[in-house]
């Protein structure tokens, strides 16, 4: 599991800027898989920085409110069997609403390759991970960052220890 912080700032009664939230939350996690934290979401844009509450408690979707966004820590173990990833992450398709199912030729390339609605900005914070395409694969070490623009791509982390990523995905127009 990600050992990460979570810091919330607001205003306190007297409108004077303040911490008020200081660990993560709306975690999901399959061990041996993945663990993941909304650390933020909104349902609108631009954002209202008037709602109060914790905004990161939105459920377990994949994807963002329509007009909004989501900011997520996701940490992924090591690739396991092909044919028992490709179950594992089937069964987290249904349970966050995939929108654009896999194809079967999407599972072959890779157990994880999935699209979204979204624009998203994911950076790598610790360790190593593939990004995969539809025509290629490029290995992500921290601080390297990948603008996805609604298009198929998966992850796979060939190494033997977790790796952290840090994103913010948007609700998008598609063409």
């Amino acid at each position: 599991m990600a050992d990460i912080k979570r810091y919330v700032l607001g205003p306190d009664a007297g409108g004077r800027s303040t911490i008020l939230e200081t660990e993560p939350t709306n975690i999901q996690t399959k061990d041996g898989f993945f663990w993941r934290s909304t650390l933020w979401a909104t349902e609108e844009m631009p954002v209202n920085n008037t709602i109060e509450g914790d905004r990161s408690l939105v459920g377990p979707q994949r994807e963002p409110a329509p007009g909004g966004m989501l900011v997520r820590a996701l940490e992924l173990w090591p690739d396991m069997d092909p044919a028992q990833h490709r179950q594992q992450f089937a069964e987290l398709n249904t349970q966050v609403g995939q929108t654009h199912l896999p194809t079967e030729a999407d599972a072959q390339r890779h157990p994880t390759m999935h699209r979204t609605d979204t624009l998203d900005c994911i950076t790598v914070v610790r360790g190593e991970i593939y990004l995969i395409t539809d025509t290629e694969e490029v290995l992500m070490r921290p601080g390297d960052t990948v603008v996805i623009r609604g298009v198929n791509h998966g992850w796979s982390n060939r190494s033997d220890s977790p790796c952290l990523l840090i994103g913010s995905m948007l609700d998008a127009r598609q063409p």
